[in-house]
């Protein structure tokens, strides 16, 4: 089975998915190795990891489709791609689906966001039109050369028009093809319950690590029937902890030792990115 179809079969599962964001490959092989099912490349950690900037639009189609690229060759995985607003109008969206379709993404994800966007658990948010918004997946969907390729589109208008508001788009986002929805940056748990309940299609919950949505473990939102429990940043924020950790010993010591409670052995870091498979090749092709 293709990795595109692999994908369309956990969202329809609706078993609640756990699927780790990557923001680079290294960050995407752990994941594969740790045995999570998906992958999503997310536009906030490229962003913040690529340009050291805050989720507000700084990330173009080219630094997605590069990194998405690289993600692909490295793992195995089906990956579901953010491609924010789709970097402009429907035709804008439209070659935004051929380049990451091409660059290796399954699953790619819009907003409805003015750009240039936000991240959806920051205030100040701002959603295009009902109309716009909804041509712009009509264009994503037409755009796609692979039918299996699925469209994922996400609506902000919770925290600007109110959920009920949210829910409508989410069901226009539906009829004009949307494999996905994604309602973002609900509050409450009653919100959280309820739209498994109002829309049809299967869902994607994200879980953001203080963000503004309240935290449900993923065996209750697969219950609740959602088929994706995204944590898009969890590695990140778990990366800088870990980098804090390790540089503030080395920063007071003024020495580091391969010690496994700070930095993962120089062996284990050779494993991740296959140097003993590279090995084996190098000595298979010098024979």
């Amino acid at each position: 089975m293709s990795t595109r179809k692999t994908l369309r079969s956990l969202a329809e599962a609706r078993r609640g998915v756990l699927v780790p964001g990557a923001f680079n490959a290294l960050s995407a092989r752990v994941i594969e190795d740790l045995g999570f099912e998906a992958i999503y490349v997310t536009g906030a950690g490229v962003t913040n990891m690529w340009f050291g900037l805050p989720d507000q639009g700084f990330m173009g189609l080219h630094e997605i489709a590069d990194h998405t690229a690289r993600i692909r060759d490295a793992v195995n995985l089906p990956l579901i791609v953010d491609a924010d607003t789709g970097f402009g109008n429907a035709l804008n969206v439209r070659h935004t689906v051929r380049v990451l379709e091409r660059a290796g993404a399954d699953c790619i994800q819009f907003e409805d966001q003015v750009a240039p966007k936000r991240c959806g658990h920051f205030s100040g948010k701002e959603v295009i039109s009902t109309e716009e918004a909804v041509n712009k997946i009509k264009a994503a969907v037409d755009a796609r050369t692979d039918p299996d390729l699925l469209v994922m589109a996400r609506t902000d208008a919770a925290a600007t028009l109110g959920f009920e508001a949210a829910i409508e788009r989410a069901q226009k986002f539906s009829e004009a093809g949307a494999d996905i929805l994604f309602v973002e940056a609900v509050t409450t748990a009653d919100e959280i319950r309820a739209l498994p309940q109002r829309l049809a299609k299967p869902q994607l919950m994200n879980m953001v690590i203080g963000g503004k949505t309240p935290i449900f473990g993923a065996e209750e939102l697969g219950g609740l029937g959602y088929g994706i429990v995204l944590y898009a940043n969890a590695a990140l924020q778990g990366a800088l902890a870990g980098m804090q950790k390790a540089l503030t010993v080395l920063r007071d010591t003024r020495r580091m030792d391969e010690d496994p409670s700070l930095v993962a052995p120089f062996a284990e870091r050779q494993r991740l990115v296959r140097k003993p498979e590279l090995d084996a090749l190098d000595a298979h092709y010098a024979s």
